[in-house]
């Protein structure tokens, strides 16, 4: 499902030189889920941005479905972004003048594609709101702004789903709501699900756990433990 290779991430040059990323390489496989690691400045946000296209590396190869998605050039890589990837954000990322079925459909929208009815209608029921389809995202409280952004990252039926500090931004009942909402994400709809977090809660309920210190992998365990969680 997503192969890295030797990935570098540099910026700079000579004394101002910043190793973001130092040839990290790892696998995940179809359906897993991975929870990453690390303190600020570790290089673990910077990994998720080059992982969903969003960034290009310095060095290295990002395989996701067999395809290199550095070796497509910008047009393309924006459309395999669209259709392959889904991106959560800390601060949602939602278009404040569109309401929430307009946000949870923009990416099929900007894509040319027909929206799937039946597949919104399952989407907005999964996320719990029903009823607040029409609404614009400042009517909304911080937990549901996530659950939509949950919602337009499964629109698409991507085949990998990235969140970044997804509940970063919450307070404690939304971030339980969401890790929930993650969780099904990856059992109800199968999807590869890839987590950068600081929250342990939700690496106790990943699949693996990967520890990224000065831009390089230090911990990679196949299940949570509380070893995996020192760092």
């Amino acid at each position: 499902m997503v192969k890295v290779e030797n990935l570098s991430k540099i910026y700079g040059a000579g004394d101002a030189e910043v190793r973001a990323l130092d040839g990290v390489s790892f696998s995940v496989k179809k359906g897993e889920f991975l929870a990453v690691m690390g303190a600020s400045g570790s290089g673990k946000s910077t990994l998720l941005h080059l992982l969903g296209g969003v960034d290009r590396p310095t060095g290295g190869k990002v395989f996701i479905d067999d395809t290199d998605i550095y070796a497509l050039n910008e047009s393309k890589l924006a459309i395999f972004r669209r259709r392959h990837i889904g991106l959560i954000y800390q601060f949602y990322n939602l278009i404040p003048t569109l309401n929430i079925e307009e946000n949870i459909t923009l990416p099929q929208l900007l894509d040319g594609r027909e929206i799937d009815k039946a597949h919104l209608s399952e989407i907005l029921t999964t996320i719990g709101l029903t009823d607040r389809l029409k609404h614009l995202p400042n009517k909304l409280s911080g937990g549901q702004q996530q659950r939509v952004s949950i919602g337009r990252a499964l629109m698409g039926s991507p085949s990998i789903i990235l969140a970044d500090e997804p509940t970063g931004n919450l307070d404690s009942k939304s971030s339980r709501d969401v890790v929930d909402l993650l969780k099904l994400s990856n059992k109800k709809y199968g999807r590869t699900l890839i987590v950068i977090t600081h929250d342990e809660r939700i690496a106790l309920q990943a699949d693996r756990v990967i520890v990224i210190e000065d831009g390089k992998i230090t911990r990679d365990e196949e299940a949570a433990s509380p070893e995996a969680m020192q760092s």
